[in-house]
């Protein structure tokens, strides 16, 4: 009986003449161009500048591409470095294998090292990329069907993959499509992030952390369902362990930063633009003209102050001046006047003079009357 069912490509490469296309590279590649483009309008957005993403990712990509691959290598070291395997397939990256885990872990280092040769702080940029991450996980997550792998239980439901191909111990068949399962809750998570970071201005990290705890959330219960080769802890597989300690960690450092920290950075780039459109612009610009207007009104006040404190000392001037003019006149007056006025002064004190001997004689003559009186009374 014929089922309905999702076909798998018969070929994971088409040759170019000598170059091989491969699908899995594409997807990655396009993944990478969706997170940048993405990160970019969201990072203008939040005030910084135009390109500053794509300079950061050329150091996050490469670092990113190598953990992933040293997570997937170091987790399946058997399939490279056990009996009858070809130590060199553990750099044929384009066969497949890269760990979500490592690429996210040694992806931050580089995404750190960018950031700090351009003076910007690293959680604000990974808050503008997160929504970008999972959505080219979610692109991503198309390159394993391509390469027909990661596929979970047998199973009948209308969308079960088809596997045809029999080569690595595949067994041909109809199975769940984890692949498709975890690229559609990647794009779930791509549009919880956008709405969540609208809706609580999310800062200081913890857009991205939110990305990380809802990823950790999809991932447990899509590994519980796949059927390839994996190492076990305490029955459940290595995935699953590492998608619950990493959960714990978001979620903790979602917790402490928005106590520590919250609301979102105002400035997240030095020299960037203004955030949240043309209407913080304009609320920016009349702010400067109004301080502008200030400082002029301040200039002027200055201004004012300046030239009336040189009036007062003209006038302190002026009024010295009159003073040692005055202290000058009395000789002025003396050196004028010894012609003219002098000789009226000398004219008037011989006058007092005459005035002051006049009875002087008089009192000489009546004492001298009052003797001869006397003397003839005697005779």
């Amino acid at each position: 009986m014929d089922i309905a069912y999702i076909p798998s490509p018969s070929h994971g490469v088409v040759h170019l003449g000598p170059i091989p296309l491969r699908g899995y590279a594409f997807c990655i590649i396009i993944g990478v161009f969706v997170a940048v483009w993405l990160g970019n309008k969201r990072w203008i957005a939040r005030g910084g500048r135009p390109g500053t993403v794509a300079d950061i990712a050329v150091w996050a990509v490469p670092f990113g591409l190598v953990g992933g691959r040293l997570y997937h290598v170091i987790t399946d070291y058997e399939l490279y470095f056990s009996d009858g395997r070809d130590w060199v397939d553990a750099f044929k990256v384009w066969q497949g294998g890269l760990g979500i885990w490592g690429a996210i872990a040694l992806g931050a280092v580089g995404a750190w090292i960018g950031c700090r040769r351009r003076g910007i702080p690293l959680p604000a940029w990974a808050d503008a990329l997160a929504p970008g991450i999972v959505f080219a996980q979610a692109i991503g997550r198309w390159g394993n069907w391509f390469n027909q792998e990661l596929y979970g239980k047998a199973t009948d439901v209308p969308w079960a993959l088809h596997i045809t191909s029999s080569t690595d111990g595949r067994v041909p068949g109809y199975y769940h499509p984890t692949f498709l399962y975890e690229s559609l809750w990647c794009v779930g998570v791509g549009f919880l992030v956008i709405w969540a970071d609208r809706r609580f201005t999310l800062g200081h990290g913890r857009a991205f952390a939110l990305y990380v705890a809802a990823y950790c959330v999809g991932r447990g219960w899509i590994e519980y369902m796949r059927v390839d080769d994996a190492h076990h802890i305490l029955g459940l597989r290595l995935n699953d362990w590492t998608a619950m300690v990493v959960f714990l960690l978001a979620v903790t450092y979602f917790v402490v930063s928005a106590r520590l920290r919250p609301g979102r950075e105002e400035v997240v780039e030095p020299d960037g633009d203004t955030p949240d459109g043309d209407a913080v612009a304009l609320d920016k610009k009349a702010d400067s003209e109004a301080d502008k207007k200030v400082d002029s009104k301040a200039d002027d006040a200055a201004d004012e102050t300046t030239d009336k404190k040189s009036d007062d000392k003209k006038s302190d001037g002026k009024k010295s001046d009159g003073k040692k003019l005055d202290g000058k006149k009395p000789d002025a007056k003396t050196d004028t006047e010894s012609d003219g006025p002098a000789q009226s002064k000398e004219s008037v004190e011989p006058a007092e003079s005459e005035e002051l001997v006049e009875p002087e004689e008089s009192v000489e003559s009546v004492e001298a009357a009052r003797g001869e009186a006397e003397s003839a009374k005697k005779v």
